[in-house]
């Protein structure tokens, strides 16, 4: 393919999507395929002569499509959202064309530059501290990771190095090995299972803290588990709270945390992965309070600021606690400019060498949307899932498990877990529309989550319908077998 047939494909490829996009409605939400259904439709090896764009393209129909779930679809409330639109798809497709691997400021100097100013633009639409922010001179400052996932295990392991390196010096006999078998690391029994398997990687144990009835971490009960860790010579070194967890989008309670974090010298993590680009609204913006005690704050723009995947947003407060961590200068990766203090190497701050121009994605999205624009997008989603949790309550047999904050719901009919399952295997099945569920205590509880940039009232009452006529049918035969047992 040369320059001008890629000019006709180009446009051809951005046609397709455009198509895609605008009639997703129209296609089937979940796919209807059993697994291995892809292998039998493609050859066994790659093609010795080369083939044509056509012959490629027609397969996209043909082979893809079948097996794709279609999360931009206004049908789709499962997960969170992931996000997408039109700016961000071009600037992905400029960021595949100029094609560097941004790993040091030498190796694109624009492709540093750009993410260091991005993420200050974004650290002040949520109003982060000044110290998380790079600034001219700043201690702090943001890095685009793949995932949250990424961003929790880079802190744990920061926050790790940070703390065998404290005692060490206060305490030189004590060896690596002595440390590392009593360090402990803890989080919400609410939080993401990427916390448990950052510390499965990072070699620390792992405590859950027990969530109150709102399923939010307070103080006492962390302060509890601390002290019997103490008591018992264990040494807590790291604690990720959750903004927006995902089971029920709950609140962990930052401002009783955080002071007993810095008191303790414990390192606290924020994972706001879904919950954070809510914050950008001023009516949000509360429930951030407390982040002044954090070392690190993540969230994720790809899930819901129109952002798409992967655009994970980090920040620390004292960037030499990751690049203390994770530094290594091979002669093949300096550069000149390294240590001049004007420049960050990315590769510091994260486990990859390699990362692609993914702050074109935040410029073009920031820029076209506007903050305004990003905040109606937030604020429509919290209507609609206020609209569903309204359409639930008006019907006695349902029940509402968790206060809804942002944009997920989550409800159950009252009854039995088995009779839950049961109605979610029904919506699953008829494939009208997709959810998931998760447990509440001991409930197992639908999640409906409000995803696609395109959905509007009108899917929500379509949804809350098909839900509320499948529930229907459910409970008939739901009683007439109970009756014949």
């Amino acid at each position: 393919m040369d320059a001008a047939e890629f000019r006709k494909r180009g446009k051809e490829m951005v046609d397709y999507i455009a198509d895609y996009l605008e009639k997703i409605d129209k296609r089937q939400v979940f796919p209807d395929v059993e697994p291995g259904y892809l292998r039998p439709l493609i050859p066994d090896c790659a093609p010795q002569d080369p083939e044509s764009f056509e012959d490629v393209f027609k397969d996209i129909e043909k082979i893809i499509m079948p097996g794709v779930t279609h999360w931009h679809s206004p049908y789709f409330f499962a997960y969170f959202p992931a996000a997408s639109s039109f700016p961000a798809l071009l600037a992905d497709m400029l960021c595949g064309g100029i094609g560097c691997v941004g790993f040091s400021w030498a190796a694109s100097p624009a492709c540093t530059e750009l993410e260091t100013v991005m993420l200050d633009w974004l650290g002040k639409m949520i109003n982060l501290p000044e110290e998380f922010l790079a600034g001219k001179d700043g201690q702090g400052g943001g890095v685009i990771q793949g995932s949250a996932s990424e961003a929790t295990l880079i802190s744990l392991l920061a926050a790790r190095t940070k703390t065998i390196r404290w005692l060490q010096s206060e305490k030189p006999e004590l060896t690596e090995a002595d440390i590392m078998g009593r360090l402990v690391a803890y989080a919400s029994d609410q939080a993401h299972s990427s916390v448990e398997r950052a510390a499965l990687i990072g070699a620390v144990k792992i405590k859950k803290v027990s969530s109150g009835d709102t399923f939010s971490v307070c103080g006492s009960a962390l302060k509890k588990v601390l002290d019997e860790d103490k008591a018992s010579g264990l040494i807590p070194f790291f604690f990720c709270a959750t903004l927006g967890t995902t089971p029920c989008c709950s609140f962990d309670k930052l401002l009783e945390l955080g002071p007993i974090c810095n008191k303790e010298n414990i390192w606290m993590h924020i994972d706001a992965a879904y919950a954070g680009s809510a914050f950008i609204c001023p009516e949000f913006r509360h429930l951030l309070n407390g982040v002044e005690f954090a070392d690190s704050f993540n969230f994720n723009p790809h899930k819901w600021l129109l952002v798409n995947f992967d655009c994970s947003a980090m920040w620390v407060k004292k960037r030499s606690d990751l690049t203390g961590a994770f530094k290594l200068e091979p002669l093949y990766l300096q550069h000149h400019h390294q240590d001049s203090g004007l420049v960050t190497d990315y590769r510091h701050w994260q486990i990859p060498l390699g990362r692609r121009f993914r702050s074109l994605k935040l410029w073009f999205v920031l820029r076209m949307y506007g903050v305004t624009g990003l905040q109606e997008h937030i604020r429509k989603h919290v209507r609609l899932s206020h609209q569903f949790e309204h359409l639930v309550l008006q019907d006695g047999r349902f029940e509402i498990c968790a206060e809804v904050v942002l944009g997920l719901v989550c409800f159950r009919l009252k009854g039995s877990n088995e009779l839950n399952k049961a109605l979610l295997k029904s919506i699953n099945e008829a494939k009208k529309i997709h959810l998931v569920p998760c447990h509440l205590r001991e409930k197992f509880v639908l999640r409906f989550a409000i995803c696609s940039r395109t959905v509007e009232s009108t899917h929500i009452k379509f949804a809350w319908q098909h839900i509320s006529q499948l529930a229907t049918d459910l409970l008939k035969t739901w009683e007439q077998n109970h009756h014949q047992q």
